[in-house]
């Protein structure tokens, strides 16, 4: 028999009396009961008995009558639920994407006609350059501009990474970021132009903020609760990113909504998204998408 020290003290004239528990965890728990209404007692463990609280016979049925309320109190204890699988929650990939942008800066630094050629021109989509739809999040008007969108969407897409896949959470974002494009190019027609990643940063925002919806079946009201504050911490971060002076507001209204959209899609098959095979699949397509816009916007 093992006995725990920082207990009763025992003696020959001490009527003792044991007290069972299931395991030591539960053992422990009523030790702490007990402690802290002052009540004297010893934790022992038998090869046979299993785990038990030796507690003296004058203290018996008040020790009996704290460990009952105290189950009773914790019998329904709502956080004991598990709302997320365990798993990886930012993936630090997503400096991958800012050193890209940063090259892609780099380059338009270098070469003079590498904005206009790639930028966001609502006349030069009128006559089918699509690709810019696509080129254009990958410009920078200046270095400020470019550390906002590089600091911001490094936390943002490393969540979405880590949430949907590496492959999956960066082309869905790339996406989102195109849809923004869209959404400005239809309301802005020809006089729109722009450039810059904010919408890829907020579609990752928008898919952030949808990440609890696979967990809304579960009987839990604290699941209802995450994804309610999920979409309203999204929501304020929008406001406090996505609409400063100088922006693009629909396009990073667009690009966040995308997101959310692409989020809800993508939670459908939640198991699915962060297969390899799957992560792959979408890197390679990401890939080609960014060589393919800019191929064409080259020659």
């Amino acid at each position: 028999m093992q006995r725990l020290p920082n207990q009763m003290p025992e003696s020959p004239t001490t009527a003792i009396r044991h007290i069972s528990a299931r395991n030591q965890r539960q053992a422990m728990d009523w030790s702490l009961v007990l402690t802290s209404q002052g009540i004297e007692h010893v934790i022992e463990q038998g090869d046979e008995a299993g785990w038990a609280l030796m507690i003296s016979t004058k203290d018996y049925e008040i020790a009996r009558a704290h460990i009952r309320q105290y189950r009773l109190e914790n019998m329904n204890w709502r956080w004991r639920r598990p709302i997320f699988k365990p798993g990886l929650f930012f993936d630090w990939s997503s400096t991958a994407w800012v050193f890209l942008i940063i090259i892609f800066f780099w380059w338009s630094e270098t070469q003079a006609d590498l904005r206009s050629l790639g930028s966001m021109d609502g006349v030069a989509l009128r006559h089918d350059e699509w690709w810019r739809l696509f080129t254009a999040t990958w410009l920078h008007a200046d270095l400020t501009h470019l550390a906002m969108n590089a600091i911001v969407g490094l936390v943002l897409l490393g969540l979405a990474m880590g949430r949907y896949g590496p492959g999956t959470g960066l082309l869905a974002a790339y996406l989102a970021g195109v849809g923004g494009n869209v959404a400005a190019w239809l309301i802005g027609g020809e006089s729109h132009r722009a450039l810059g990643a904010s919408g890829v940063v907020m579609g990752a925002l928008g898919l952030v903020a949808v990440q609890s919806v696979p967990f809304l079946h579960r009987r839990n009201p604290f699941t209802v609760r995450l994804f309610v504050s999920g979409i309203l911490g999204g929501g304020l971060l929008f406001v406090f990113l996505g609409l400063g002076p100088q922006t693009d507001v629909v396009a990073h209204l667009g690009g966040f909504v995308a997101g959310i959209l692409l989020g809800l899609g993508l939670s459908l098959a939640p198991g699915l998204t962060q297969r390899l095979w799957v992560n792959l699949i979408a890197g390679i397509l990401f890939t080609a998408l960014v060589i393919l816009s800019w191929l064409f916007a080259l020659t």
